[in-house]
């Protein structure tokens, strides 16, 4: 797929800078609405220049805490879709979604049984990782709206039915408020950043009912303190499937 924006929208100014597997994000709790004309776009990070930034924004995220780097594979595949959120050519943000198959998911270096455990069940499994935002350009409408892409990638396109997500133990209740994860897998060392994580889930039947009941209602965040009133709206949805049916290759995003 060629590096095309998928959907641009209005970015909030922040109140101030805020002083993981998945980086946590740190967002301000009362960050939301379009306080100005700031624009940010998510694009599929496909180009060998985009994914550079990329790169860059993950291992000083990763390296600000303390982790083993981290990096992309050299290039975007069917299984491994990366988006990045950029404001003015700047790599503000990036979340990878990986897709179970025949190479498996990273996730299950350290929780094999649960994803088999999910898998027996008949849900078939997605990972979102390498989440990384920009301390001082990021905001909670940059995280929101990665979500939304990553999570019509792996839902309304791909036919998955759950996500899971390593995050360190210190930003459980964070993920549990702001997107409604549970915990399925218990604390244990990841070696890949060598750091401890657990493992988090979420229906996606679960995201699309709450899409359905908040999204594009930012004004909602006075009460309530989830992603997902600055999720996208039902139509901007639509028009972001459309665009990246577009700018998939057909034989690697097949609607199911």
């Amino acid at each position: 797929m060629s590096t095309t924006t998928i959907i641009a929208a209005p970015l909030e100014s922040r109140k101030a800078p805020p002083g993981m597997l998945v980086e946590h994000a740190r967002m301000d709790p009362s960050a939301g609405g379009h306080s100005n004309h700031r624009q940010f776009k998510i694009e599929s990070a496909d180009s060998f220049v985009v994914r550079q930034s990329v790169n860059r924004l993950i291992q000083e995220r990763y390296g600000w805490r303390g982790y083993q780097t981290v990096s992309l594979p050299a290039d975007q595949t069917a299984n491994r879709i990366t988006l990045t959120a950029i404001e003015d050519s700047v790599t503000i943000g990036t979340i990878t979604v990986g897709l179970d198959g025949h190479e498996g998911m990273n996730c299950e270096d350290e929780f094999t049984a649960e994803i088999d455990a999910l898998r027996a069940r008949g849900y078939r499994v997605c990972e979102f990782t390498k989440l990384a935002i920009d301390p001082v350009a990021g905001t909670k409408r940059v995280l929101a709206a990665l979500f939304h892409v990553a999570y019509i990638v792996a839902h309304r396109m791909r036919g998955y039915d759950a996500l899971v997500m390593e995050v360190n133990p210190r930003h459980v209740r964070y993920y549990e408020r702001m997107l409604g994860a549970r915990v399925i897998g218990e604390e244990r060392l990841n070696h890949a950043v060598n750091a401890p994580a657990v493992l988090l889930s979420i229906d996606f039947d679960y995201i699309a009912a709450q899409i359905r009941e908040l999204g594009g209602q930012p004004e909602r965040t006075a009460t309530d303190r989830s992603l997902y009133p600055l999720a996208f709206t039902a139509d901007e949805e639509l028009g972001i499937t459309a665009r990246l049916m577009t700018v998939q290759k057909p034989a690697s995003l097949a609607v199911n």
